[in-house]
């Protein structure tokens, strides 16, 4: 009887053992869930192979252990028995990025078949740093130039483009997953969201990327971060530093199979460097998605940030340079600041018709309350945005070749309402700050566009592919002039001519070393609202959008066993009707279309991978912007600026550094960046001075167990102590006798530490 039980259960467990499992599921890329197409997944015991298909899915008999592997991403093995339906995620090798799928919310494509200039930010970049400040993140890049007066006043450019807004970030298009940030007037709110919600960054450089409109300067999209694990998982994370800086965040994630859900919470503070500095902000950010059979998928994006931050504005040379932590006088006087509620929600549903047709429409909203008081007045203003974005993808054989499309549209409105109120603080003490008075204006306006576009990738042959983009924009205003005390009457409805954009791409494969691509794109930018009107405040019919070509070529690199890899870009863009300030003999400005700018340029990446031994690596990185911006024909009145260098733009961004990359143990790196000299009017009489900035991080890394995992780390940024302009106000006036007031003072060396506790259940 013993010897009969015991072959019954030997029995049992060989077949157990030997018995196969039929395994369905799909395979994602780790950023942002894109399906990965042709990933190998191998049956570790019986090397039974099985591929995914375009949506990423796969079915494969196995006894129980896979390997997935897919160039350009790390190896995963995973123990699985008789599961349906599970997600993979893959995770890009870091000294292989070209591999890596890029555009994964339009038409994915590895990033070494595209035809434009794409920079990607991965999670590793964005920890690099302090965990509060884009700016030494985005500097990085070539092309890309973030200017931070403070953590609330910047100014993004890309390839000089968007340089002259007075202020924030202008002419570059910005989307948070699907949704746009670049509201109806043409301004994106980046800085304020929180970078512990992002998964990871692209940068499109330049007019190139039809299915996210063609602003001049290109498209920065900001890829939330979504979760599928099944094991619920909570992180802490603490970060204090220099001039007051503390930082909490706190986030918890749950998912299964169908649903899963990603929470987010920060408050963020800085006492601030200089007086009338102080920031606080909180932030809260969900992600979710829902997966209702192999055909349909939804997920949910919403973040809400409460901010308040004092203004301490730029200052005149005097004032840099003896006491660069003063705030101008009035803005410190008044107390000025800025006290801003901001929340976006989003909603996107994914069906796919089939394996080579989906559809992917998106509906959001979004509501922007700030209340400004400055020393000239008070500003009270809110807008609501509304919209909704579709698209079809598809994947057909034309002549048995690969033709990857998309054709779509967005439709953006929003509401935006603006009173001006007197600031009577100069009546009070000092101390008492800013102080409300009469009604000054009400003006109300309707903002709306329509885009409608169609891009395409035609896979000629293994080395030879094209893409072909077309895009058609109109924009209109509403404007509801409701205070008419001084008789004037604002009010009327405009639009601007449609817009039709073209784009082509090329693509060629040398060999497994080099690719070239080049691309000829049409992109243009709108006024905003202030520029279609006139000193009497009337809208002014003839104000036109900036419009512009840009013509590139450049290559991809891998060498040495891909252990030296890169690109090089050359440009030029010629922009026309270019938007200038032209003031009035009472001080008053409105814009025109006064000129014509040439953009020239060549941007260059480097990276070998100096050691490589697991779990680390060793890397040494050059990044390279050297550019020639100039007025091509510029004639404002009686001056004349034609030849001159383009304002508020540098002629060069260096970036040279090493970074170490672990799973565990240490990690770090050292970043040194020099800027060339920046004219701060255009008619290049004054100067920010050139500067060089040494910055730095290392940490620890490791677990304990199976579950708890932490995060230990110390940086510091200026190192040298550099004094420098960490932003300029172009084209300032002085007031009453006084200097202009171009400069604004970046920080000088700081310190910052925290750490970082995650528990898996």
């Amino acid at each position: 009887m013993k010897k009969t039980l015991l072959f019954l259960l030997t029995l049992i467990f060989s077949i157990s053992s030997y018995s196969q499992f039929e395994i369905t599921g799909f395979v994602v890329h780790e950023f942002d869930n894109t399906p990965l197409e042709n990933v190998k997944i191998i049956d570790t015991k019986s090397k039974t192979e099985a591929f995914t298909n375009i949506e990423g899915r796969f079915i494969i008999q196995t006894f129980g252990i896979l390997k997935f592997e897919k160039e350009g991403y790390n190896l995963a093995f995973i123990q699985l028995y008789n599961t349906k339906d599970i997600r993979i995620t893959l995770t890009p090798e870091l000294n292989n990025l070209e591999e890596v799928i890029v555009n994964g919310l339009s038409i994915p494509l590895e990033q070494k078949h595209t035809t434009r200039a794409i920079s990607i930010l991965t999670p590793e970049d964005i920890n690099s740093g302090n965990p509060l400040e884009l700016h030494p993140i985005l500097n990085r890049v070539p092309g890309v130039f973030m200017q931070n007066a403070t953590l609330n006043t910047n100014r993004i450019s890309i390839r000089g483009i968007g340089a002259r807004n007075l202020f924030g970030t202008a002419n570059i298009r910005a989307y948070f997953g699907d949704i746009p940030l670049t509201d109806g007037n043409g301004e994106s709110s980046i800085e304020d969201l929180e970078l512990g919600a992002l998964s990871h960054i692209e940068i499109h450089k330049g007019p190139s990327s039809s299915t996210y409109g063609v602003g001049l300067g290109g498209t920065i999209l900001l890829i939330p971060e979504y979760t599928y694990t099944k094991a619920p998982k909570g992180m802490l994370s603490s970060t204090f530093g220099s001039y007051g800086l503390r930082r909490t965040l706190a986030k918890a994630s749950l998912g299964s199979e169908k649903t899963n859900l990603n929470i987010l919470y920060s408050n963020n503070h800085s006492d601030g460097y200089r007086d009338n500095n102080e920031y606080d902000r909180n932030t809260v950010t969900l992600t979710s998605g829902l997966n209702f059979g192999k055909k349909n998928e939804f997920s949910i994006l919403a973040s809400y940030i409460d901010l308040k931050a004092g203004i301490p504005s730029s200052l005149n040379q005097s004032a840099f340079d003896s006491n660069p932590r003063q705030a101008a006088f009035t803005w410190g006087r008044s107390q000025a600041f800025e006290d801003v509620q901001y929340g976006i929600f989003g909603l996107t549903w994914k069906h796919r018709y089939s394996e080579k047709l989906t559809q992917n429409t998106s509906v959001f909203t979004s509501f922007r309350n700030n209340f400004e008081p400055r020393p000239f007045n008070i500003l009270k203003e809110k807008s609501n945005g509304f919209g909704v974005r579709s698209r079809v993808l598809g994947k057909h054989l034309v002549s048995d070749k690969e033709l990857d499309w998309t054709l779509g549209g967005e439709l953006f409105f929003d509401n935006y309402n603006a009173r001006i109120f007197e600031n009577l603080y100069e009546d009070f003490p000092i101390g008492t700050g800013s102080v409300q008075g009469n009604q000054l204006s009400d003006l109300n306006e309707n903002r709306y566009y329509y885009n409608f576009f169609g891009e395409a990738n035609y896979t000629l042959n293994q080395k030879l592919r094209f893409n072909f983009g077309l895009h058609l924009n109109q924009t209109f205003f509403d404007i509801d002039d409701q205070f008419l005390s001084d008789g004037e009457d604002s009010s009327g409805s405009f639009d601007f001519d449609p817009i039709f954009s073209p784009k082509l791409g090329v693509n060629y494969t040398i060999n497994s070393n080099f690719t070239l691509f080049g691309n000829i794109a049409h992109g243009f930018s709108t006024p905003t609202t202030s520029e279609t009107l006139l000193p009497d405040g009337l809208f002014n019919p003839d104000i036109k959008p900036e419009i512009g070509w840009n013509y590139e070529i450049g290559t991809r690199y891998q060498l040495i066993q891909s252990k030296l890899y890169g690109s090089i870009s050359l440009y030029t863009m010629r922009i026309k009707d270019l938007l200038v300030s032209r003031r009035t003999i009472d001080d008053i400005f409105f814009a025109i279309n006064a000129g014509k700018t040439t953009h020239n340029g060549i941007e260059a990446e480097l990276n070998y991978t100096i050691l490589s031994y697991n779990p680390a690596r060793l890397h040494l990185f050059i990044n390279a912007s050297i550019h020639d911006y100039k007025f091509k024909d510029f004639v404002d009145l009686d001056n004349d600026f034609s030849g001159n260098a383009l304002t508020g733009v540098t002629s060069e961004v260096i970036n040279l550094g090493v970074r170490l990359s672990s799973t565990k143990n240490f990690y770090g790196n050292l970043n040194f960046q020099t800027v060339g000299e920046i004219p701060a009017n255009d008619a290049n009489t004054t100067y920010s001075d050139h500067y060089e900035l040494l910055h730095g991080k290392i940490g620890f890394k490791n677990s304990i167990g199976k579950h708890f995992f932490y995060d230990v780390s110390i940086g510091a940024n200026n190192i040298l102590d550099t004094k420098y302009a960490s932003q300029l106000q172009i084209n300032a006036r002085g007031f009453g006798g006084n200097s202009p007031r171009y400069f604004y003072p970046g920080l000088p060396f700081n310190m910052y530490g925290g750490i970082n506790i995650k528990y898996r259940f």
